[in-house]
């Protein structure tokens, strides 16, 4: 009988899919987890830095990103 992977959760779709490797039914499971995945919209890229000042600016960046992410509040923020 095959699983209703539209009603599992995402750790239960990975650790289906990687049981079930190489079976014909992974590939479903595998279908339905990257339907659940959000747009690349949200992501960021940093490329290594060049110059040591690019590379404090790319921290800054990370360091804000972080907070806002976790709902810290820096004070120049």
């Amino acid at each position: 009988m095959k699983p209703n992977f539209e009603a599992m959760t995402n750790a239960e779709l990975k650790a289906y899919a990687l049981a079930h490797r190489g079976g014909d039914d992974d590939l479903e499971a595998l279908r339905v987890l990257f339907s659940r995945r959000k747009p690349d919209a949200e992501t960021i890229i940093f490329h290594p830095p060049k110059t040591k000042e690019e590379e404090e600016e790319q921290f800054e960046l990370f360091k804000r990103i972080v907070d806002e992410k976790t709902g810290n509040k820096t004070a120049d923020s």
